[in-house]
């Protein structure tokens, strides 16, 4: 029986793969044999470090304002096929900053707006070759998150826009799917992860009792994008070690 999760020879895109989630998942595809890009905010790999999560080896690099629709819509891509792509591109704004309108519609810009910019800048390459589509939105979307109504709204609106993309584009071949992580170690969490008392609290709402991994994201990632997940579309997979149960 053929190996259902060997990617070899095909081509994976992670849009905010520098690091973080998006950079695991973008290792995880490699190790099964995918020629992968990612793109990240900074102006090039060098300007990433393993400290922040980033691990870039093997990995094609290219600079990607996607708060700027320009720039999406002239992004030229160093491959000329793609198989999987997955958005995980991603923001927040602490100390109340989203209930300032700049900071609300820098976040939606990112979060929710610049994933159907590049949903359909990417659509006619993923239909050539029967693709798939992930979106990486988050648990957020299902409860509140009292400090943060511009990440909730936009994670609220990436599931949304999971389910619709799928069935509009089913179609084309190309099924669409999505991951909600739960708690995860990165950068992005550091206020809650480097925070004893927060981090306590927050272990103690998990029934796995532990934070989620990039590498734990990746195994989700692998499957929605394989022969596996083949009749799936349309679905958040939610992986969060049980947090929101």
């Amino acid at each position: 029986m053929a190996n259902e999760l060997d990617f070899t020879g095909k081509q994976v895109l992670v849009v905010g793969g520098s690091s973080g989630i998006g950079n695991g998942i973008a290792q995880a595809f490699r190790a099964k044999g995918a020629q992968v890009a990612v793109c990240g905010t900074r102006g090039s790999a060098a300007d990433y470090s393993r400290e922040e999560g980033s691990q870039l080896g093997g990995l094609a690099y290219s600079r990607l304002d996607v708060s700027n629709g320009e720039a999406i819509e002239q992004f030229k891509p160093s491959f000329d096929r793609l198989d999987v792509l997955v958005l995980a591109q991603g923001a927040v704004i602490y100390r109340r900053g989203e209930f300032e309108m700049p900071g609300f519609r820098k976040v939606i810009e990112v979060n929710l707006i610049s994933l159907m910019a590049c949903a359909t800048r990417f659509h006619s390459m993923l239909r050539e070759s029967n693709g798939s589509l992930i979106i990486i939105s988050s648990t957020a979307a299902y409860h509140s998150t009292m400090g943060n109504p511009a990440y909730n709204a936009s994670k609220t609106g990436a599931v949304g826009l999971t389910r619709t993309l799928a069935e509009a584009w089913a179609e084309d071949g190309i099924r669409v799917n999505g991951i909600a992580p739960g708690l995860v170690d990165t950068k992005m969490t550091k206020v809650t992860t480097a925070n004893p008392q927060r981090l306590e609290g927050a272990l103690e709402r998990i029934p796995l009792r532990r934070l989620g991994t990039p590498a734990d994201m990746a195994g989700a990632a692998l499957f929605l994008a394989s022969p596996l997940s083949s009749y799936i579309i349309g679905q958040t997979l939610v992986v969060d070690g049980g947090l929101i149960l």
